[in-house]
């Protein structure tokens, strides 16, 4: 596996982590998933251009 495949994955397990549906972060709305996304969607852009 590669790097970004690596961090890809990491970064859709935080996504689910941060969710508003889980007890833990059901108060913290949904500005974390948000930020999370974004996140993600960079690596995946990143990824497609061959960056990583």
């Amino acid at each position: 596996m590669s790097l970004g495949m690596i961090l890809l994955i990491v970064l859709i397990l935080m996504l689910v982590g941060v969710m508003p549906t889980w007890a833990h972060s059901s108060s913290w709305g949904y500005g974390p998933s948000g930020g999370v996304g974004l996140l993600l969607l960079i690596v995946i852009v990143l990824l497609v251009l061959g960056r990583i």
